[in-house]
């Protein structure tokens, strides 16, 4: 973590310096009339893009809520490795590790063939395959996570909170306007219920459900189909002498349903959830009258001869599970030639079943590609026709999510004995869950081809690192401080691109090197794009961040030869920055080329947007091609 680089501050330095701008939130102060962007919804998705958002005090956003306030207990608790990843970038993901629950082991239990109507454990699978991401799967309550992102909002520059008791009642779009073209309707939902205020934003983003106001406006619609099955999910406190009540368990009875049993953080409570009764095609759960009770029973019919006694049910909801997902993720339909003014996210474009916990983390992952777009856009750094890609991408992802648990679910719901169909001996519910260890981790993702994703022309240069993929993670050492530490830490989600330049053999970064001629050419060249894109008012890494990594230890290194690009100085007092400079872990835990299949011999250069996906490999003297790739994204700057 770095600070201080624009003079000494005591106190956290979490909270960063307040915009002179922001805006006035003063107990009798008017809402705004205009927004750069309107969040509707103050779940995952919706405070994932406000925390991108608050760090620009530039950019003018409001965030609305139904609710008086933010959450306290229920709801979502998976969190994967990928949105753990991404929570590194936030600055809160060492925080989350230390409060929550590691899903390390998941067991599976199925009927003792030798009485039917016990179930017996079967096997056990490890939750998170060795070297798939340096972060644990986690388990934490979701108002803890919405905290979180409220926090990191709180002590942006622009002191962004949300706007409780407002709900969007409705929104236009004027296609003719170059300004503030969306006109949205806010309801109030708390004291003054009923009264209404009207903004007129740049861009709206509707976080706001299944039942999203902001999709019904643009003319979306959820198609898809239920399982017409009702499951019940409960958060408590309970004695049982079911013996691994604290490790993830898949449960499968003979006659009775199924269990998942979740551990939550602090050791004591749990979640369950309990499978209850088919619904007729015309049924819907409400009608069933289900309560806690009838959860409870079901769970001790379901777990002969171990039996459960609640001490407290904390939180408990009754649900069916569907697959849903819009057609389109904005507002421009087909035909139209215009850049999107109104976008959905998370459940307000995609419904899916809780059994693979990939709901929240895919909604946090929709926003997480949206946010540095908008910035981009916001700022003038890109046109605005980039926005066309939050769709493009994030629609084939949640086709693949729901295909995907389509499949997990009616395999976790099948009749007696449809779930215990061998597959290279194993029953299919365990051969499953392994084959789906990399989806459920958030790690299948893989943008197509596109202006943002470069052809797969220089991949042999890093064979571990996709294009199109995550940018994956592995030990290095920092050289000015011989620190030991993961290279993908030192993206922040701040918009920024980073290049992280492989030197090839014998490379040291001196004079004549790869290395020292691409940050030359980086930090002089007309044609490079950190001269062509950075603000004459910015630091030299305000767009484009580079960093070196070298086939030295640390102590064969002379960094006082390196190049001025990887030790620049910066912010209002001119201090150097000693932290872009890297060389193998010394000390066991990992060689980065060897794991990645960097090529030592060449070296090469890895471009990751800024959140935290790969755009493009290419050869360390590849300048051209890099001019050209950020040539087709992004603005010069004026």
């Amino acid at each position: 973590m770095q600070f201080y680089v624009d003079g000494f501050r005591g106190g956290d330095p979490d909270i960063k310096n307040a915009a002179a701008c922001r805006r006035d939130r003063g107990p009798h102060a008017p809402l705004p009339e205009k927004v750069d962007v309107l969040i509707a919804g103050t779940g995952p998705a919706g405070l994932c893009l406000a925390a991108q958002l608050a760090q620009f005090p530039e950019i003018e956003t409001m965030i609305v809520e139904r609710d008086p306030r933010n959450i306290s207990k229920g709801k979502a608790d998976g969190i994967n490795t990928r949105t753990m990843e991404m929570f590194q970038a936030f600055g809160f993901a060492e925080k989350v590790k230390r409060e929550s629950y590691w899903v390390n082991q998941t067991n599976f239990w199925m009927p003792d063939p030798d009485n039917k109507g016990h179930i017996k454990r079967i096997g056990r699978v490890q939750d998170v395959a060795d070297d798939s991401s340096e972060m644990p799967h986690i388990l934490i309550n979701q108002a803890r996570l919405h905290q979180l992102f409220l926090d990191v909002m709180k002590n942006a520059p622009t002191r962004l909170e949300p706007d409780y008791s407002l709900a969007v009642r409705d929104l236009t779009v004027d296609p003719t306007a170059d300004e503030y073209p969306v006109t949205v309707t806010l309801e109030d939902t708390g004291v003054n219920w009923g009264q209404t205020h009207t903004v007129r934003a740049n861009y709206v983003v509707g976080c706001d459900g299944a039942r999203s106001a902001v999709r019904k406006a643009i003319g979306g619609e959820l198609h898809g189909d239920a399982a017409h099955q009702a499951w019940g999910v409960m958060d408590i406190l309970a004695n049982t002498d079911f013996p691994d009540v604290r490790q993830k368990c898949l449960i499968a009875s003979e006659n009775e349903g199924n269990i998942l049993i979740l551990p939550r953080e602090g050791g004591y409570l749990f979640r369950m959830y309990v499978e209850l009764s088919k619904l007729n095609p015309d049924e819907r759960v409400a009608e069933r009258g289900f309560t806690q009770d009838d959860m409870i029973a079901a769970a001790n019919r379901i777990m002969a001869p171990y039996t459960i006694d609640v001490k407290e049910v904390v939180w408990w909801s009754i649900y069916e599970i569907g697959h849903r997902m819009t057609d389109r993720f904005d507002d421009v339909t087909e035909g139209e030639d215009r850049a999107p003014r109104v976008f959905t996210a998370g459940d307000a474009c995609h419904t899916h079943s809780p059994k693979a916990g990939q709901g929240m983390n895919v909604s946090m992952q929709d926003t997480f590609n949206l946010g540095w777009k908008l910035a981009h856009v916001l700022q003038g750094r890109a046109d605005a026709r980039l926005l066309h890609s939050y769709s493009a991408e994030r629609w084939a992802e949640a086709k693949r999510l729901v295909d995907t648990d389509h499949e997990w679910a009616r395999i976790m719901s099948a009749p007696p004995g449809e779930s215990m169909l061998d597959e290279g001996g194993e029953p299919r519910i365990v051969s499953q869950f392994k084959a789906n260890l990399e989806f459920t981790g958030g790690l299948a993702v893989k943008y197509n081809e596109s202006a943002l994703i470069a052809p797969a022309t220089h991949q042999a240069l890093a064979t571990g690192e996709e294009i199109g993929r995550r940018f994956h993670s592995a030990p290095v050492v920092r050289v000015a401080d011989a620190k030991q530490m993961q290279l993908g830490h030192v993206a922040e989600a701040d918009a920024r691109w980073r290049i992280y330049a492989f030197a090839g053999a014998g490379d040291a970064g001196g004079d004549g090197s790869a290395i020292r001629k691409l940050a030359d050419w980086l930090e002089r060249d007309p044609a490079s794009p950190v001269v062509k894109y950075t603000r004459k008012d910015e630091d030299i890494d305000g767009l484009i961040d580079l960093r070196a990594v070298f086939q030295h230890t640390f102590d064969e290194l002379d960094y006082s030869q390196m190049p001025s690009l990887l030790k620049p100085t910066k912010g209002a007092l001119g201090v150097q920055d000693h932290e872009k400079v890297f060389c193998l872990d010394h000390k066991g835990l990992g060689d980065i080329y060897d794991m990645r299949g960097i090529d030592r011999e060449k070296g090469c250069m890895i471009v990751v947007r800024p959140d935290q996906y790969i755009a493009n490999i290419l050869p360390l003297d590849g300048y051209d091609e890099l001019a050209a790739f950020f040539g087709g994204i992004l603005v010069p700057a004026t």
